[in-house]
């Protein structure tokens, strides 16, 4: 089948290379020449393990192209995906600009039958905006589908999660359409994981629905592990005493300072917003965003006062600058509230993560440093913040921790040690919701 991916950022691009490995012919279009030049001399412009390898194959095997012209780019296209960026607004509504955008310029340019996909995470009610921008300038006699395809894709395991979906959520009116995409996702869903059928707006709310009740279940996990704070519990044990309940089920139950990422943050305000529209009061919702932002910067206080009371003139070594681990994404990570702060109120920041930096100098003040490796951050710094639960963290030498460090202390947000160990090694150690009294 000819397949068009218009986008070509993290979506479009798995989408897209995905798709090609189950032998589609795929053209992806971007608009940014630059990203285009090194797509087509076979350089990957995400880090997404696994990729790379499917990449490099359909390049060779001419089935996976670029270019920067969308006439090219659907020509003959039986299905064109949108996979473009839906930013949040200032009001935290999805921002359709570039959605809308491309499907005004669709209409002119189709020339037979296509079915148009909403890739991207989109509100209640888009595929009839795209389906009347696209309207607005066909041409007679020809005609088309807008099909809403929700992608639940996890950043650091997406390939596995497109090529073996726990299911496929299509929202179309149109016989037509459905026949066409049960055949493309066929390929992918052999083993007996549906395919599931549903109107347009149930399909968009649907990943809407998905993220938000995710980010609420962490979200009340960082509130038990706050309230296991106060009473003497451990999180830990609480974890694995509500997780075997397989009502509730052991994913996403893990404390720590918070969520982050391109999904979560934006898909909760927009859904919160969208309630709004409606004059409903998604209360949940907004409790979620609140505690969220007030957990991501939760070790802080505690950083201060073992300090003695300020960070003037103190240097915090920061393991972890990514949202999460095996991904290069930073934004809403809680890394970049953390290292914000400690440079607002006087620290010196070393940083180092394994794939992060580059995005990370981007976006983060010059004043922070970073290192070849996680010891090089350590080199005069007083203590150490953990915030991403990357796998070279987890086995550390501690003794070169100790030597390194000017105070024995690791303040660690994701929770990666035991309590009792870190005590035998004579740390002073701060983690979520296991206080040193029951570790």
């Amino acid at each position: 089948m000819k397949i068009a991916v218009v986008g070509t950022g993290y979506v479009g691009l798995v989408t897209g290379t995905c798709l090609a490995e189950t032998g589609n012919h795929v053209t992806c279009v971007d608009i940014d020449e630059q990203k285009v030049k090194t797509l087509q001399s076979g350089q990957v412009t995400i880090y997404e393990p696994g990729l790379d390898v499917l990449f490099d194959r359909n390049i060779k095997q001419g089935r996976l192209s670029f270019t920067t012209s969308l006439a090219e780019g659907i020509k003959d296209a039986a299905v064109i995906f949108l996979a473009l960026p839906t930013p949040p607004g200032e009001d935290g509504s999805a921002d359709l600009q570039y959605v809308l955008r491309v499907a005004n310029d669709l209409g002119p340019l189709l020339e037979n039958y296509a079915i148009i996909v909403d890739k991207s995470t989109v509100p209640v009610g888009t595929a009839q905006k795209v389906h009347n921008q696209v309207q607005q300038g066909i041409k007679p006699g020809v005609d088309f589908d807008v099909v809403s395809n929700p992608e639940f894709l996890r950043e650091g395991v997406a390939v596995e999660d497109f090529m073996k979906p726990d299911r496929v959520v299509v929202g179309t009116s149109s016989n037509r359409a459905r026949k066409v995409m049960e055949t493309l996702y066929a390929p992918l869903v052999r083993q007996g994981n549906p395919i599931i059928f549903m109107d347009e707006a149930s399909a968009e709310l649907t990943k809407y629905a998905a993220n938000a009740f995710l980010a609420t279940k962490i979200t009340f996990m960082n509130e038990i592990a706050n309230l296991c704070e106060k009473v003497g519990a451990n999180v830990d044990m609480v974890r694995k005493g509500i997780g075997t309940d397989n009502r509730i089920g052991k994913r996403f139950l893990f404390a720590g300072i918070g969520y982050g990422g391109s999904c979560f943050p934006k898909d909760v305000q927009a859904l919160a917003h969208s309630a709004d529209q409606v004059d409903y009061d998604f209360q949940i919702l907004n409790a979620v965003m609140g505690v969220n932002r007030q957990q991501k910067t939760k070790l802080l206080p505690q950083m201060k006062e073992y300090l003695g009371g300020s960070f003037e003139g103190k240097t915090v070594a920061v393991w972890g600058l990514s949202f999460k681990p095996y991904t290069d994404d930073i934004r809403e990570a809680p890394a970049l509230y953390n290292i914000r702060q400690l440079l607002d109120q006087g620290a010196k920041v070393r940083a180092y993560d394994p794939e992060a930096m580059p995005n990370a100098r981007q976006e983060l003040p010059a004043n922070v440093t970073y290192t070849q490796n996680e010891y090089q951050a350590l080199e005069g710094a007083h203590v150490l913040l953990i915030v991403t639960e990357w796998p070279v963290f987890r086995t550390p030498d501690f003794d070169q921790i100790a030597s390194m460090l000017k105070h024995k202390a690791i303040f660690d947000g994701r929770n990666l040690y035991e309590p009792a160990q870190m005590a035998e090694l004579g740390f002073d150690y701060f983690s979520i919701g296991r206080n040193k009294s029951n570790g």
